[in-house]
C-alpha cells in the first residue's frame, strides 16, 4: 500500500493505492453502462473511534483484489467505457468534527447534512479524467466515535458488489480471509450470446428513449435533488413483520402458496403507498421489483461476479385491485413477479442490451421502471440481506447506516436493522412533496404500522433532499 497526503486545517487528504498495477483495461459490460457514471453514497456510524492510518493500510491491501476501484474510467473507440487498472488510487479524507456524535437511528436519520460526511466526485467529470471511482471520508466526532462516508461509481458495481468489497475490506483489516472477486465482464457477453430468438425482442422491461425523453427524466430527477422529493424513514420490528407474514399466509390458506416475510412487507408497502396516491380505480399500478440476477442464471454468472448484475420485473394491477385484494394475494403476485426472472429471460435481456450497444443506441436505453417513477411505478430495492451491520473494523459494528436523500420519487429501499434489533427492517421511501404533506396526518403512522402490537409503532421521519 502507498499513500500520499495533503493537509488543510482539521482535514487531511490522502491518495491510497495498492502499490501494484496490472495495467489491464477492463471493458465495462452493458449492465454497467446502463447504470451510468453516477456515484452511490453510503455512511456507517460507529460508537468507537476508528484508526485512520490502519484503515488506509488495510484499504491498500484490499485494493490488490479490487483493482477496478483504484483505476480510472476511459472511453473506448466505439463509444463504450473501460476502466484502466493503473492504480491511480482512491481518495481518502480524514477530518475532525467539532460536535459530538448525534444519536442517529430511524427516529433521527442522518440524511439531512449527510454531504458533510462524504468526499464527493463529479459524475459528469469521470471519463478520461483523473477522477477516483471510490472515495472515503473518515470523520472523527468530538468525544469519540467515527463516521465512515463512502462513494462508489455505480458503473463499476451494484449494491451487492459494493457491500462485498466493504466486507472484504473489513475482513482484511481484521486479518480474516475472504472470497476473491471475479472481475471477468466477459460473462455478460457470454450470457447474451447463448440467448435464443431475436435479440431485439428481449427488452420487455427496457425502453429505447426518444429525443429529449431521457433529458426530461434527468431534469425531473435534478428537481427532486433540489427539494421536491422527501425521504420518509420508519422501522418495522421483527414482531411486526411476523404478524404481517402470518396475515398474508392466512389469506392464502388452502392454496398451497407460500410467501416470504419480504414478500409480505413489500405487499403491505405497495398497498399503503397505493392508498396514499389515491389514483382512480382504473389506473394502472406497477411495482418495479429490482433483483440481483446472479442466482437466476446458474453458473452462467458466478456468485462472486463483481460488477452490475441487476434486472427488474414489473407486476401490475389496477388501483381498485390494489385497494381491494387481500395482503396475501398481493404478496403472491409479488412472489410471482420475482419468479419471472428465469435464465431464459435474463439471457434475452442481455442480448437486447448487447444489440443496442452494437447499434450505438445503448445510451438511449433506460429501464421502463425508471421512466415510470414519476407516473405509475413504485420501485422496490430490497437490501435486507446485505451486510450493512457486519462492516466491523475491529471497534465493533456500526450502530446506524444511512445514505443521501433519494431524488427519484416513489422509490423504496428496504434495509436490515442492527443485530440487536433481531431481524427488523428499516424502510426508506422517497415521496413527492404533496404526498409528504398528506403524511403529516397522524393516522398514516397507523396505516404503515397496522400490524404492530400494543401501539409501539415507530414514527415516520422526514428528510428532504437539497
Amino acid at each position: 500500500m502507498t499513500a500520499s497526503a495533503t493537509e488543510s486545517g482539521a482535514k487531511r487528504s490522502f491518495t491510497v493505492r495498492a502499490g501494484e498495477a496490472s495495467g489491464d483495461r477492463l471493458r465495462l459490460s452493458v449492465y454497467d453502462m446502463l447504470i451510468g457514471t453516477v456515484y452511490t453514497p453510503r455512511a456507517f456510524f460507529y460508537r468507537e473511534t476508528l484508526d485512520g492510518e490502519a484503515l488506509r493500510a488495510s484499504l491498500g491491501r484490499t485494493l490488490r483484489n479490487f483493482p477496478v476501484l483504484s483505476g480510472r474510467m476511459k472511453k473506448d473507440p466505439d463509444g463504450g467505457l473501460s476502466v484502466l487498472c493503473d492504480d491511480s488510487g482512491v481518495r481518502f479524507v480524514e477530518a475532525q468534527a467539532s460536535v459530538p456524535m448525534p444519536d442517529y437511528g430511524p427516529r433521527r436519520t442522518a440524511k439531512k447534512g449527510l454531504d458533510r460526511y462524504l468526499s464527493h466526485a463529479m459524475p459528469f467529470w469521470v471519463v478520461d479524467r483523473d477522477t477516483p471511482l471510490f472515495t472515503v471520508k473518515l470523520t472523527h466526532m468530538k468525544g469519540g466515535g467515527s463516521i465512515l462516508g463512502l462513494t462508489m461509481n455505480h458503473a463499476v458495481g451494484d449494491g451487492s458488489s459494493y457491500m462485498s468489497f466493504l466486507e472484504a475490506w473489513s475482513h482484511e483489516h481484521r486479518g480474516l480471509g475472504y472470497a476473491k472477486p471475479n472481475h471477468d465482464r466477459g460473462v455478460i457477453d457470454a450470457l447474451a450470446a447463448a440467448a435464443s430468438g431475436d435479440p431485439l425482442t428481449g427488452g420487455a422491461h427496457l425502453t429505447v428513449t426518444g429525443r429529449g425523453q431521457k433529458t426530461a427524466f434527468v431534469g425531473r430527477a435534478l428537481k427532486g435533488s433540489l427539494g421536491s422529493v422527501t425521504t420518509v424513514t420508519t422501522r418495522f420490528t421483527a414482531a411486526e413483520l411476523t404478524a404481517m407474514k402470518d396475515a398474508a399466509m392466512a389469506d392464502l390458506a388452502g392454496t398451497d402458496r407460500w410467501v416470504s416475510t419480504n414478500d409480505a412487507l413489500t405487499a403491505h408497502l405497495w398497498k399503503v403507498l397505493g392508498a396514499l396516491r389515491d389514483r382512480p380505480d382504473s389506473s394502472e399500478e406497477r411495482l418495479g421489483l429490482i433483483a440481483d440476477f446472479r442466482s437466476f442464471v446458474g453458473a452462467a454468472v458466478p456468485d462472486d461476479y463483481w460488477g452490475n448484475a441487476v434486472t427488474n420485473t414489473r407486476p401490475g394491477m389496477t388501483a381498485a385491485e390494489l385497494r381491494s385484494r387481500p395482503l396475501g394475494e398481493i404478496a403472491a403476485a409479488i412472489r410471482a413477479g420475482y419468479a419471472e426472472n428465469t435464465e431464459e429471460r435474463i439471457r434475452a435481456e442481455a442480448a437486447f442490451l448487447c444489440a443496442e450497444r452494437d447499434a450505438g443506441r445503448l445510451k438511449r436505453v433506460m429501464t421502463t421502471m425508471g421512466l415510470g417513477a414519476f407516473d405509475n411505478t413504485i420501485a422496490i430495492n430490497n437490501w435486507s440481506k446485505l451486510p450493512f451491520y457486519r462492516i466491523d473494523f475491529g471497534q465493533g459494528a456500526p450502530f446506524w447506516y444511512d445514505f443521501s436523500p433519494i431524488p427519484i420519487p416513489w422509490t423504496v429501499h428496504i434495509a436490515p436493522t442492527p443485530a440487536d434489533q433481531d431481524g427488523g427492517r428499516d424502510v426508506h421511501i422517497a415521496l413527492p412533496r404533496d404526498q409528504v404533506q398528506a403524511l403529516q396526518e397522524p393516522s398514516w403512522v397507523g396505516r404503515f404500522h397496522r400490524y404492530v402490537d400494543s401501539g409501539q409503532a415507530f414514527p415516520l421521519t422526514f428528510a428532504a433532499a437539497g
